[in-house]
């Protein structure tokens, strides 16, 4: 197969010709097919669905002899501390456990830091004159979303294969209007990258001008392999305590993907002082959160080695959906030179580098052939990329044989987004 752009002109036509034909019968087909977003697929919610069977008898309710029926116990009941300190790797006093939504705790921790400041603000965020944000991009888009909301000015910072660019990031600290960064630090949303170990140690040690800034650490995916082995990842909070800043950092991290989106357990870590200072204000807030569902996922979790095994069933699942979709780009997209993409082995998202000034013409003819996508930009701040180029697929929630229609299609739509910029 000749690479798009050493074709001729001729070729190029010829081979549009072709695509349009198969691009118009995919269409007849009244598809409706989805890889937006980084859902488990129905397998997964079946897997762990039992989980609804426990807690049958009077003492299931009792934790530590704490009735998790009643009020109290604001920051969460001590075992699920412990369960969610030991997949972290930090001590239980610094976890924080809340309802079903990371996203929540973090909109929360940002809103605060509006508010009322954090603990070392010389004032609220809201009297500041400006807030700077950093952004690794491509990134998360609803990260993007929470500081764009509250008015932030945020800053790109170009993602590495080893993280964000730390050149870039210990640059743009030396702004005192620059308050913090988004972080996925394993598998990252949506390149699949691990930070490295010089990364997180210079994350770490980082010496802003701003007093209060803060590392917004969401370890979303810090046990989702699907190919290989549990791969082990060093805990934040002992290396920023190490490197002088213990109150930096704010990690995030919650069931969604290892038990139920709708019905999980989510938590912040941080330091022993910033969780003091932030449950005096959430002691205004909430009296306690759902102790319930907190002890009905100690109850299903057990600890870190149950809670792995319970991820290698997950992976199980993962793996076939994440193979056909890169086996299919390696067939039919590599030999065309006309994008590239990352093979993760972890997360919920395989990103792909289109020609650029393709992505949003790629999508769009998705969306004519009944297959949806994450919209393109949406992995940049302001949902703006400035190459037209990344793309993140989400091959989690369709079955396999859905996912091979959907992909198919992409590929499709693909060449023939490359052959219109190239002239076709």
């Amino acid at each position: 197969m000749t690479a798009y752009p050493q074709m001729t002109a001729e070729e190029r036509k010829a081979e549009y010709a072709r695509l349009q034909k198969e691009f118009e019968e995919l269409k007849a087909q009244g598809l409706s097919l989805n890889m937006a977003r980084g859902k488990p697929g129905k397998a997964q919610l079946d897997l762990v669905s039992d989980i609804f069977g426990l807690m049958q008898a009077p003492e299931d309710y009792v934790s530590d002899g704490i009735d998790v029926r009643n009020y109290g116990e604001m920051s969460g009941i001590p075992a699920a501390k412990r369960l969610f300190a030991e997949i972290l790797g930090c001590r239980p006093a610094q976890v924080f456990v809340g309802g079903n939504s990371s996203l929540q705790l973090m909109y929360d921790t940002i809103s605060k830091a509006y508010t009322h400041g954090l603990l070392h603000s010389e004032r609220p965020w809201c009297k500041e004159e400006t807030v700077k944000w950093l952004c690794p991009a491509p990134g998360y888009d609803r990260h993007f979303r929470v500081t764009e909301s509250f008015g932030f000015e945020l800053i790109t910072i170009p993602m590495t294969d080893n993280g964000p660019d730390m050149d870039a990031v210990e640059e743009a600290v030396k702004d005192p209007a620059v308050k913090g960064i988004w972080c996925v630090p394993k598998y990252s949303n949506p390149d699949g990258i691990i930070y490295s170990e010089e990364t997180l140690r210079r994350m770490a040690a980082l010496k802003p001008a701003a007093p209060d800034f803060l590392i917004m650490w969401d370890n979303a995916y810090c046990i989702h392999e699907f190919e290989g082995d549990y791969v082990p990842f060093p805990d934040i909070l002992s290396l920023c305590e190490e490197a002088g800043n213990p109150d930096m950092v704010f990690e995030f991290a919650s069931t969604s993907k290892v038990t139920l989106p709708g019905a999980g357990v989510a938590c912040f870590a941080t330091s022993e002082a910033n969780m003091a200072y932030m449950e005096k204000l959430l002691t205004v807030q909430v009296i306690s959160f759902d102790k319930v569902n907190q002890q009905r996922h100690v109850l299903y979790l057990k600890d870190k080695a149950h809670t792995l095994e319970l991820m290698k069933r997950h992976a199980a699942i993962m793996a076939p959906k994440f193979r056909a979709v890169v086996e299919t780009l390696d067939r039919e997209i590599a030999p065309l030179d006309i994008a590239a993409w990352r093979r993760p082995k972890g997360g919920y998202f395989v990103s792909l580098n289109a020609m650029p000034g393709t992505a949003k013409r790629t999508l769009a003819l998705c969306r004519e052939a009944g297959v949806t996508m994450t919209g393109a930009g949406a992995t940049f701040p302001y949902g703006k990329d400035p190459q037209d180029s990344n793309i993140r697929i989400a091959p989690s929630l369709p079955p396999v044989e859905e996912l091979e229609q959907a992909i198919a299609v992409f590929c499709v739509c693909l060449k023939m987004a490359a052959l219109e910029k190239l002239g076709a």
